[in-house]
């Protein structure tokens, strides 16, 4: 699944059809974000089930805010700046994801941490599919 929503990012080129975009991360903070519900919920059970679907909900939505404001901010800061294939897009997108997280939590410290540590790896992995890095080698090679 992940693939496949990744894929239909990545044919979208940089700066066009920001709402494409923004539905596609946040399909991607989608998963991510249910799968940390899903840790949660199994390692930490809930006293009933409402407790539960909240928590769960919780940390789906909050990854889907973070992916679509990932999408959004590095789109339209290609298309302002006219430098569609710029990791410094990617670093600003994913600065306003961790503000987002920060923002959800009510902590600036956090929010400001992770607007580093999301802007620099957004920007390492832009870096890394325009130069053709790759952590692992394919099965078949």
């Amino acid at each position: 699944m992940a693939p496949r929503i990744m894929s239909q990012f990545w044919d979208i080129p940089d700066g066009t059809d920001c709402h494409r975009k923004a539905v596609s991360t946040a399909a991607t903070g989608t998963v991510a974000g249910g799968t940390a519900a899903a840790y949660s919920v199994i390692l930490h059970p809930a006293s009933n089930f409402l407790d539960g679907a909240l928590r769960a909900g919780r940390y789906t939505f909050t990854g889907a805010a973070v992916g679509a404001v990932f999408g959004l901010t590095s789109c339209i800061t290609a298309q302002v700046r006219q430098k569609p294939d710029d990791p410094l897009n990617y670093f600003l997108g994913g600065c306003a994801g961790g503000l987002t997280m920060g923002s959800r939590v009510r902590n600036y410290e956090i929010g400001a941490a992770c607007c580093v540590y999301f802007g620099i790896a957004a920007a390492l992995f832009k870096m890394g599919r325009l130069e053709g890095w790759r952590l692992y080698r394919k099965p078949w090679e």
